[in-house]
């Protein structure tokens, strides 16, 4: 695994320390909205609403082990 993930990582979970538990899934919403609008700058809407689409479909469909 390269470096960038495991320090976003770090990141997501320094900001998921710093917060009372209550308050910790406001936080990680405003982190994927906000993570969301980077990449549709970046990447542009489609591909943005594509990986948007992809993590959505992770949480409500996940895959099963064989």
């Amino acid at each position: 695994m390269s470096a960038a993930p495991l320090e976003a990582a770090e990141l997501v979970v320094e900001g998921l320390r710093r917060r009372e538990p209550a308050h910790r899934p406001l936080f990680l919403r405003a982190l994927m909205a906000h993570a969301a609008a980077g990449l549709a700058l970046i990447e542009g809407p489609t591909d943005a609403g594509e990986a948007v689409y992809r993590i959505a479909d992770a949480v409500v469909s996940p895959r099963r082990a064989p």
